[in-house]
């Protein structure tokens, strides 16, 4: 039959079954066609929630290195690093979809990017990479290289970034090696290569995420093990006459009223008045001289003693031989404000203890005031009488330093704040000085405004002025408005701020 002559019916029954076939494969090239969009679109909705969560655990990474530099500021460098050359890369990968689809009149029309034709040309020029091929190898490359190198020792991402960004050559199925660009590229639909570079980016956020995590779950961990709790032991007073009790308490780096130690080994013996996750001192001073308690704390952790060691010393003294100048809230004085001092010799009344000093006055006993002046020194000189009858003179010298930059702030937020463009519009803008040891109410009068685009717009006040909100309404979304040179005042003070340092808005819409 093979060989014998088609009748026209069966002629024409071939025929409708080729066009049924292809009626099928044209249904499913459009069914494929959506299904890449409808991942593709899936995938920039999971970016976004990778963005926001890396963005925190950037932040709660550097926070940490504020708080703690020698144990998280070099890991805030390299995530610094990383975050740079992740968001370089990403921002390229975005620019190039932009020009991918910049013909398309709607972008979720899908079954309407079929044509392989732009990358085609952009990628590829006969068998050979154009530029523009080859810039895009170099930055996968290069992504994969300098993540590598800033890790360094740390081996245990190498595999990882090797997989995702690997631009080697592909063996296919049929054994032959085919060039990675080729191979991952060409000839594909518009919306396939598309979903392609999405889910390149997202390789790009969960790199970032998976390192980051590393970086700060690595050390957390390493922080909340017993090992790393040091003993603190806290003494009612630092000296004492022979004869008087030492009073105190031993407890754990974080004070933790929950944790309760299996046992306690003090200056070498057993001991066993502890409660509270604290150890309670009842000792006797001894003879004068000075004397160590040291001792470990057991607690059990994974079925397993883990030993805390815990040191501190004190000394006995026969009299008192000198004052005690202690500032209440700071180690130094500040120029421009009253500072706070408690002024006292151990032993001695306060009614029987003299103070002077530029600036010093006595508010009440042991309580004083200082207003330095000029100077970068001031010196306390004090005297008094013990209760043996002899006087008793001690200078103390402190530094004088002059109150630290201010910062300027939107919704007493610091640095870059994100918010929406109508909500700057009516946000006063403010200043303070976050963590300083003062509550200083400060009045800002003048400020600058800088809109991407535009000209500085000086603002009297604290509130955008016309000419001020005209440049912040070309504004678009992303875009980083600067407040800077900003004038604040200290209210009630006569005393010049220094400087303010500025803060920035990214705007959200």
């Amino acid at each position: 039959m093979a060989g014998g002559k088609e009748t026209p019916r069966q002629k024409m029954i071939g025929m409708m079954y080729l066009v049924f076939i292809a009626m099928l494969a044209l249904n499913m090239s459009k069914e494929v066609l959506s299904a890449f969009g409808f991942m593709n679109e899936k995938l920039t909705e999971n970016n976004t929630s990778t963005t926001d969560k890396n963005k925190q655990a950037y932040a709660n990474l550097a926070t940490k290195a504020i708080d703690q530099p020698e144990k998280f500021n070099d890991l805030n460098k390299q995530a610094i690093k990383i975050k740079t050359y992740s968001a370089d890369f990403y921002s390229y990968l975005e620019e190039l979809k932009d020009k991918m689809t910049a013909n398309i009149e709607d972008s979720q029309d899908y079954e309407s990017m079929d044509q392989t034709t732009f990358l085609d040309e952009y990628f590829f020029k006969g068998d050979k990479f154009t530029d523009e091929g080859k810039k895009f190898l170099a930055q996968i490359n290069g992504f994969r290289t300098d993540v590598t190198n800033i890790l360094g020792e740390n081996k245990q991402f190498d595999n990882i970034l090797v997989k995702r960004f690997s631009t080697n050559v592909v063996t296919n199925r049929d054994g032959k090696k085919i060039k990675w660009l080729d191979y991952r590229f060409k000839g594909f639909p518009l919306v396939a290569s598309l979903t392609n570079l999405t889910q390149m980016q997202a390789d790009i956020k969960n790199t970032e995420a998976d390192i980051i995590s590393n970086l700060l779950g690595g050390q957390l961990e390493s922080e909340v093990s017993m090992t790393n709790y040091n003993g603190i032991v806290n003494l009612k007073k630092n000296a004492f006459y022979p004869g008087d009790k030492v009073e105190g308490t031993v407890v754990l780096g974080r004070y933790d009223p929950s944790l309760r130690p299996s046992r306690v080994v003090l200056n070498g013996k057993p001991y066993d008045n502890f409660e509270n996750g604290a150890v309670n001192l009842d000792l006797r001073a001894g003879s004068v001289g000075d004397r160590k308690i040291e001792g470990t704390i057991f607690f059990m952790e994974n079925e397993v003693e883990v030993p805390v060691p815990f040191e501190s010393s004190y000394s006995v003294i026969s009299k008192p031989n000198s004052a005690v100048v202690s500032a209440d809230k700071m180690n130094v004085v500040y120029r421009g404000l009253q500072n706070p001092l408690t002024i006292s010799i151990p032993g001695v009344p306060a009614n029987l203890v003299r103070a002077s000093a530029p600036g010093l006055r006595q508010v009440k006993g042991s309580s004083y005031i200082i207003s330095p002046k000029a100077g970068d020194e001031v010196t306390i000189s004090v005297t008094g009488k013990l209760p043996d009858g002899k006087p008793i003179k001690t200078p103390k010298t402190f530094r004088v330093k002059d109150i630290p930059a201010a910062m300027g702030s939107v919704r007493g937020q610091y640095g870059t704040v994100r918010m929406p463009k109508s909500g700057l519009v009516n946000t006063p803008v403010g200043a303070g000085l976050p963590d300083f040891l003062f509550d200083l109410d400060l009045q800002v009068t003048s400020f600058k405004v800088k809109v991407p685009g535009q000209l500085a717009i000086i603002v009297k006040g604290t509130k955008f002025n016309a000419a001020a909100k005209k440049a912040l309404s070309k504004a678009r979304r992303g875009d980083m408005i600067n407040i800077f040179d900003i004038k604040a005042e200290i209210k009630n003070n006569s005393y010049k701020l220094k400087k303010v340092l500025p803060v920035n808005i990214e705007l959200t819409n």
